[in-house]
């Protein structure tokens, strides 16, 4: 029987003598000094290791079960944006990284995480003051988990995306080597804060453009925060939106805005009622003052494309007055069978969501909600070429803005010392999003003050980079011989678009 994530916890740091100590506890220091104790049963040169073994599930395989229940139709257009190259397919697999890194070796600390936390989920958004700020913006992967799978996961994209930059690998271990440093300040400041003050911890933009140096980078972050700055909803409304027969309808453009059967309109239109009642009682009487106008479907990044995720416009007091609202699908998160089997911590997968978006981001989306969707037995699908559903069908989503000044750092666009000083912005990101949760004090004693950190991440990310080339070779090869469905015209251009970020 295959060993979980769990299981490899407690084989590393849950004796009953670490139980103990844990249980017993309760002062910073205690922790701290848990924290270095760890280092005797979890080395940390032990997190740097890598290596395939014969027990690994394919790549591919994972990847193909991760499509089940996803629109078929979209399932091309999927692969066709993991094979542009090894960053697409890093983006888009995080059910495969999520399975290394569960057999991996473990500090057994286990805050809420990410699970997805590559360079291109962090970024610009605006707060419900109206400001922005620089935060990690992707939860669909969030849950309790081990904090070193968040920082594995985020050290290999960095190295993987200065790789597809033409970086020396001297330049993407010194940019990996500055994220674990960062994070690890980042966590020992933090950890050293009241519980209650490190919930305001933040860093808005104009503060990170001030201490930005390389001017490169600085440039690139000016420009896409002008350029976030734009995507507001009465912005959108020219560019998805025209005038059909004296209303206002969202634009097709097949297949990644399509429109839907009647009966799955409906569905999405009733859920909208219950995503109310889960919004604080102003913003419920705000977003309740306005009246749905139109709803389509709007594919979305790497890993959520062929999950359901729907755009439902709605309008004010006046034509210009306009919302828009985005609906997408939330299932168990990859990381969830590592840590609690086959049990569902989650009752609703669209709250978890919003949960733990909320316990990891400083100010979040005030719109931010969840609900559930059912649509009836014989209700024709999107996406099944007018075969309807054999029985009703419940699916549970989030819901936030669609436009709320949303953008990325182009990181095709920076240079080697650009792609150093950004990891360290995200690697403090990441550490004050751990830290908001759970174990500050344990980690940053477990890290402490040497380089043996900065150095085994470093190396176990140009291993696992390896590991996502020769996995998106595996993965090219698997859409060229039809194993996986993918676009003609993405075939053409498998392993030389660089498109982070999204």
């Amino acid at each position: 029987m295959p060993r979980t994530a769990q299981h490899t916890v407690l084989a590393t740091t849950d004796s009953s003598a670490f139980r103990s100590v844990r249980e017993q506890s309760t002062t910073r220091e205690e922790r701290y000094q848990l924290g270095r104790d760890l280092r005797n049963i979890v080395p940390v040169k032990t997190l740097g290791r890598w290596k395939a073994t014969s027990h690994r599930t394919d790549p591919v395989t994972l990847i193909e079960q991760s499509h089940v229940g996803r629109v078929p139709e979209l399932i091309a257009v999927r692969v066709g944006r993991m094979a542009s190259s090894p960053y697409g397919f890093l983006r888009g697999a995080a059910v495969v990284q999520a399975a290394d890194s569960a057999f991996l070796p473990s500090t057994g600390i286990m805050p809420v995480v990410c699970g997805d936390s590559h360079l291109g989920n962090f970024g610009f958004y605006r707060s419900p003051e109206g400001e922005q700020v620089i935060d990690l913006n992707d939860f669909d992967e969030a849950h309790p988990g081990s904090w070193e799978w968040d920082l594995r996961r985020l050290t290999a994209s960095v190295y993987v995306a200065g790789r597809e930059n033409g970086y020396s690998e001297d330049d993407c271990a010194d940019a990996v080597r500055t994220c674990v440093h960062a994070y690890r300040d980042e966590m020992v400041y933090l950890a050293e804060q009241p519980l209650f003050a490190r919930s305001f911890n933040r860093l808005d933009t104009d503060r990170i453009r001030e201490t930005v140096t390389e001017k490169g980078l600085r440039a690139e972050m000016k420009r896409a925060l002008k350029a976030a700055r734009k995507r507001t909803s009465d912005r959108a409304l020219p560019k998805f939106t025209d005038e059909i027969e004296g209303k206002r309808k969202i634009v097709e453009d097949p297949p990644l805005i399509t429109r839907l059967p009647e009966a799955e309109y409906e569905a999405v239109a009733a859920s909208l009622d219950g995503y109310l009642d889960t919004l604080a009682p102003h913003w419920k009487t705000v977003v309740g003052g306005y009246t749905l106008v139109d709803i389509a479907h709007k594919v979305v990044g790497v890993g959520s494309v062929g999950l359901r995720a729907y755009v439902a416009l709605l309008e004010g007091s006046s034509p210009d007055d306009v919302l828009f609202l985005q609906l997408k699908q939330a299932r168990r998160s990859v990381l969830a069978r590592f840590v609690h089997g086959e049990h569902a911590l989650h009752d609703h997968q669209g709250h978890r969501v919003v949960e733990y978006q909320q316990a990891l981001q400083t100010v979040s989306d005030p719109l931010l909600g969840w609900t559930s969707i059912t649509l009836p037995q014989g209700a024709e699908l999107l996406g099944l070429d007018g075969q309807v559903s054999t029985e009703p069908v419940t699916m549970d989503f989030y819901v936030r803005q669609f436009r709320n000044m949303k953008g990325t750092v182009p990181l095709d666009s920076i240079n080697a010392q650009g792609l150093t000083d950004y990891a360290g912005i995200v690697g403090h990101l990441l550490a004050k999003g751990h830290a908001r949760t759970s174990g500050a004090s344990m980690v940053a004693g477990y890290l402490g003050k040497a380089n043996a950190a900065a150095d085994a991440f470093a190396h176990f990310a140009r291993l696992y980079a390896d590991q996502t080339e020769a996995d998106h070779a595996e993965f090219v090869d698997a859409a060229r011989s039809g194993r996986l469905p993918i676009e003609p015209s993405a075939l053409e251009n498998m392993g030389s678009a660089f498109r982070p970020g999204g």
